[in-house]
């Protein structure tokens, strides 16, 4: 208590570099569920004829400056992992943009698909930002939370190209460096779009959408 006095206190007063105090941990929270599976897989040897595919689930962690109660600090994602050649990748994604798409018109959200980027900070950062968007490298499901305007992305369609398959050795059956994609549902995202568009009481949802989620 009496360290986050002191860095208050130097704070106010606008003095000592207050980061002197911040020491790093041991602690690494992962921002993507599918973080982790590449160096995982990779570890294993080269990938079966056919590259491989990945169902897992996290909880993920952010720290974004917005007010929106579906941007938490803590989420669970839902992934769907493709590791293979470029076409095998880009098919898969393209495969999940179609089905993403009519899965949540199924369940009576208003969706817009769109390309997006990843916050990359500084110069660099948006020179990468620019480059994932001009190669048309992720694409977010949007859907209305919270606003009409301001939509919130709720899914995610990402191609990597070789840039998880080159940074851990994550080669094919033929020793040739791995592409990969992903697909992230955001759970509670998902979760908070359907009760902004159907209401609170479940029972009052339209009989189609009970129906493609429970039956």
């Amino acid at each position: 208590e009496l360290d986050h006095v002191n860095l208050l206190k130097t704070m106010d007063e606008g003095g000592d570099d207050w980061a002197k105090d911040q020491k790093i941990t041991n602690i690494v929270l992962t921002p993507a569920a599918c973080y982790p599976l590449y160096p995982t897989i990779a570890k294993r040897g080269n990938l079966p004829d056919g590259g491989g595919l990945y169902d897992i689930q996290s909880y993920c962690f952010r720290h974004e400056p917005s007010k929106d109660p579906a941007r938490q600090q803590l989420f669970r994602m839902r992934e769907y992992v493709r590791m293979g050649t470029e076409s095998d990748v880009t098919d898969f994604r393209q495969l999940w943009m179609d089905r993403g798409v009519a899965m949540m018109e199924g369940i009576g959200l208003d969706v817009k698909l769109d390309i997006a980027n990843d916050p990359f900070f500084g110069r660099a950062g948006r020179m990468l930002a620019n480059n994932q968007r001009d190669q048309n490298l992720k694409f977010e499901l949007l859907i209305p939370v919270t606003s009409t305007t301001n939509l919130t992305a709720c899914m995610s369609f990402n191609y990597h190209q070789d840039a998880f398959g080159a940074k851990w050795g994550l080669n094919l059956a033929d020793g040739s460096v791995a592409h990969t994609a992903c697909v992230g549902f955001g759970l509670e995202r998902l979760a908070l779009a359907l009760l902004a568009k159907h209401g609170l009481d479940v029972d009052q949802w339209p009989q189609s959408v009970r129906d493609t989620l429970w039956n």
